[in-house]
């Protein structure tokens, strides 16, 4: 016992740089660990420190390093050049080791000139973590395998979750056969779907009530230039698959810029009713009755010139004469 503790504290003292002077050279060895477990990996350097012009030749160890340990990596040198003009070398290595023992690793020699420096000796102790049955050689686990006891609140939990969508699912499949029986119970003559107008004809008949309703001749020039760029923007919209109603009038002239060469006129109509608009909503521009009347004729021609016929299909026009009639019975 008295000799382990001692072998230790020599280690522990050991591990800090002890440096030998010869010339104007020193030499120094250290272990980053003073206890190592089989198979685990400690640092073992050494430090030299040397004037600029001196050479010194440090030995080269390629798989072992004498006392026991085992060379895993060789990194490459270290140099520092410290304030008062020496310069600091460290050699470093990865080591193991494999044996349960006090390893004594002994002075290493560095040759300097015709001299030879000695670095400080290091200690380690190396530890076998495993019982190891000597009869069998074979190695014995430290303590038996802990079973994880079983926990009934985990799947307990994971059941009522389970049966809360079940739950749920069900109810969305009652709520949607009950409203889909409630709607079909409902008369065919209800059920009719409106048809869908072409966005043309909805444009053509708002423009036919500002028309009537003539604000710009009541002074209401901003209102009525308003209304009119509302009708076009959402026939725009409708005909063209365009975002207008968030457009500026720069972009959607940029937007339809097609029609300047497929339909000039339609797109020279338009420019000049968002022109104006602009003027009128946020220049203070005084229009005319002049110019009102050519912006609405405009935004009929627009309209007119750019809309989508649809061609019905004979099916379909046999469709909508018997309508009344199915309606009438």
């Amino acid at each position: 016992m008295r000799t382990y503790f001692f072998a230790v504290a020599a280690g522990i003292l050991s591990s800090v740089f002890v440096p030998l002077p010869a010339q104007n050279v020193t030499v120094g060895a250290a272990l980053d660990s003073t206890l190592l477990m089989i198979g685990d990996q400690a640092n073992y350097s050494f430090e030299i420190t040397q004037q600029p012009g001196d050479y010194v030749v440090a030995p080269e160890y390629q798989t072992t390093i004498p006392g026991g340990l085992e060379i895993v990596e060789r990194f490459p040198n270290d140099t520092i050049k410290s304030p008062d003009g020496y310069l600091q070398i460290r050699k470093n290595y990865r080591v193991t080791a494999f044996e349960d023992s006090l390893l004594f690793i002994p002075p290493q020699p560095f040759v300097v000139g015709g001299d030879t420096i000695w670095s400080n000796s290091v200690s380690l102790k190396v530890v076998q973590p495993f019982d190891i049955d000597p009869e069998s050689n074979e190695v014995a686990d430290i303590k038996s395998i802990w079973k994880v006891p079983f926990d009934w609140k985990t799947p307990v939990e994971i059941g009522l979750l389970v049966i809360l969508i079940l739950i749920i699912l069900l109810g969305a499949v009652v709520l949607i056969r009950k409203y889909l029986l409630k709607k079909s119970a409902v008369p065919p003559i209800l059920q009719t779907v409106a048809p869908v107008v072409p966005p043309h004809l909805t444009a053509l008949a708002e423009l036919d009530r500002i028309k009537n309703e003539k604000r710009w001749q009541k002074g209401r020039v901003k209102e009525y230039y308003t209304e009119l760029t509302d009708v076009i923007r959402k026939y725009i919209a409708a005909r063209y698959r365009i975002g207008s109603m968030e457009m500026t009038s720069e972009e959607i002239m940029s937007a339809v810029g097609f029609l300047q060469f497929e339909q000039k006129s339609a797109f020279d109509c338009l420019k000049q009713i968002l022109h104006i608009a602009d003027l009128v909503k946020f220049a203070k521009w005084e229009s005319n009755p002049s110019e009102s009347e050519l912006s609405l004729m405009n935004a009929y021609l627009f309209v007119n010139q750019t809309k989508k016929e649809e061609v019905k299909t004979l099916e379909q026009l046999k469709e909508e004469q018997q309508a009344p009639e199915k309606i009438a019975e």
